[in-house]
């Protein structure tokens, strides 16, 4: 099984004891922005708390500032410290609270692929171009949200609130439950695998 721990404990991360956290190899598809503010899908090649390493077209300088959103973690941003043949290396900016949390997200991932348990990611993700909906609780409390990603059989959603995890809810027109939380919101399943054509008002 693997866990993050930090040679230093439970002081604050700072940039040079970062590389403290040990990167592990982690598949994760997402987009990211540079200062420019043009946009690239990126996969991470290996990640820590600290930092993580990404296969991207982009070629940003040394110290210039990314963020990015990654499948199963959310946003994250950091710091360019490092290039490679083929992508780059950031620093993770971000609270102790979030680092810790990072780190769990980081070592259920790492143990669900050690353990062979199914990949959650299991159809293509679709590029939604209306984003902005609302998610409804069974209790019939309604909420603005946006969504970040979205697939056949589920999608990530940026919203204020986070129902417990297997709480029933309606995205829209489809029925899913929350099955993880995130920085930004939660992330849904859906009842049903949905087909494109169910997906119309979102494409």
């Amino acid at each position: 099984m693997y866990s993050f721990q930090s040679a230093h404990g439970n002081a604050p991360a700072r940039p040079h004891v970062q590389r403290a956290f040990q990167r592990v190899a982690v598949s994760l598809e997402g987009r990211l922005m540079l200062p420019s503010q043009d946009e690239y899908v990126c996969v991470t090649v290996d990640m820590s708390p600290g930092d993580v390493r990404f296969i991207c077209a982009a070629r940003p300088l040394p110290g210039e500032r990314i963020i990015a959103y990654i499948d199963h973690i959310g946003r994250i941003e950091g710091s360019v410290v490092k290039t490679t043949e083929d992508g780059f290396v950031i620093t993770i900016t971000a609270t102790d609270r979030k680092r810790e949390k990072l780190a769990a997200q980081l070592t259920w991932i790492a143990n669900k692929h050690e353990l062979g348990l199914p990949e959650d990611r299991r159809h293509d993700r679709l590029t939604p171009r209306k984003t902005m909906t609302k998610l409804d609780l069974e209790d019939g409390r309604s909420y603005p949200c946006r969504i970040i990603d979205l697939s056949l059989s589920g999608a990530a959603v940026n919203v204020e609130i986070r129902p417990a995890l297997g709480s029933v809810v309606r995205l829209g027109s489809m029925r899913g439950r929350v099955v993880r939380h995130f920085l930004e919101g939660v992330a849904i399943e859906f009842t049903t695998l949905q087909s494109r054509e169910a997906l119309t008002e979102f494409l």
